[in-house]
């Protein structure tokens, strides 16, 4: 199925860069692997790399690069994900965000922290919105 119908809701809240470059990589990937969670796992790997998921949507990042380990691999297998966080950007970057998403005690946590927490209000701003 084409990624156009396929697209996640996150993406449809999202810039059409965003849109447009989950769907291109979800169709080739289709094509290369078949439909299933193989394709997605790699249209959202491509996505992870120009953008970050900030809320319920997605946002361009600063700088293009692998948003986590899983995003680096060609072919992303299942397993643990920053879930659309940006796990490689600066814990200012982080906080900043953290900060626009109202997370309270971002001053004094790590790295890692926001990074858990960022994704604990991305999962909630998402829920909200459907």
């Amino acid at each position: 199925m084409p990624g156009k119908q396929e697209l996640p809701s996150t993406l449809e809240r999202s810039p059409k860069k965003a849109q447009e470059t989950w769907i291109k990589a979800h169709d080739s990937a289709v094509e290369t692997y078949g439909e299933g969670q193989r394709a997605h796992r790699t249209a959202f790997a491509a996505l992870k790399h120009a953008f970050e998921k900030v809320g319920d949507h997605w946002e361009a990042k600063g700088k293009k690069g692998p948003s986590d380990a899983q995003a680096r691999r060609s072919t992303p297998k299942p397993g643990k994900t920053a879930e659309g966080v940006d796990a490689n950007a600066s814990k200012k970057h982080l906080a900043e965000v953290a900060a626009r998403l109202g997370i309270q005690g971002r001053s004094k946590m790590d790295k890692e922290q926001l990074v858990d927490a960022i994704k604990k209000a991305n999962r909630k701003a998402t829920a909200k919105a459907r």
